[in-house]
């Protein structure tokens, strides 16, 4: 997992779809679902830490810019 993209695509797989038109409130609604798909274990320890910490890291870009 690399991008936010992939994230997406990790979220598609089990059916979310998230878009609501604002980027940082997109990015926290995918990160409430990845933590969501970790508390029911769907998806593997590795690929949770990846997408929290793209997610995070794309939240803090979005914040500063």
């Amino acid at each position: 997992m690399n991008s936010i993209y992939d994230v997406q695509q990790l979220l598609k797989k089990y059916g979310t779809i998230i878009y609501v038109g604002d980027r940082v409130s997109d990015l926290q609604l995918m990160e409430e679902e990845i933590k969501e798909l970790n508390r029911s274990q769907l998806i593997e320890p590795r690929d949770f830490q990846m997408a929290l910490l793209l997610l995070r890291q794309e939240i803090q870009r979005q914040l500063k810019g």
